[in-house]
């Protein structure tokens, strides 16, 4: 499985998501997006649907009925029931067994001791469990740039 970091030194979550998951829609993939609280989900939410003018990302919450149904779902469990391939973990949600996921992507605040720590703290476990790992770092004009 390939692991994606993107450490976000530029921009907010709530500006880096939603083209990531339009890009992972676009390649026909069901998304799942962890979240540390039910508030940040709320807020997520939220942001989906207004995050451009002139589009929206169709999504539902793990709390709404229909989960399995969504094409993107937003979470605060380790559960898939929507068969997500892609898996997005945000601030700081722990991963849990990401078996049947094709690739995982952290996502974490360059600004956040606490959530920088769990960044280090991931990447060695995943790599320790043989996934091929890459780091992406915003550069000033908030492009991924890969930096290992």
């Amino acid at each position: 499985m390939d692991v994606l970091f993107y450490h976000l030194t530029e921009s907010t979550l709530e500006e880096a998501l939603p083209p990531l998951v339009e890009k992972s829609l676009e390649r026909g993939w069901r998304v799942g997006i962890q979240t540390g609280s039910e508030e940040r989900r709320d807020v997520l939410d939220g942001r989906l649907w207004t995050f451009r003018d002139e589009a929206f990302l169709p999504h539902g919450t793990d709390r709404e009925p229909h989960a399995a149904e969504q094409p993107v779902l937003l979470t605060t469990t380790e559960a898939n029931p929507n068969g997500a391939v892609i898996r997005f973990l945000v601030d700081g949600a722990a991963p849990g067994a990401l078996e049947g996921y094709e690739r995982a992507v952290f996502l974490f605040d360059g600004h956040d001791t606490a959530q920088l720590e769990a960044a280090r703290a991931h990447w060695k476990a995943m790599k320790a469990a043989g996934h091929a790992v890459t780091y992406w770092q915003q550069g000033p004009d908030r492009r991924w740039q890969k930096k290992a």
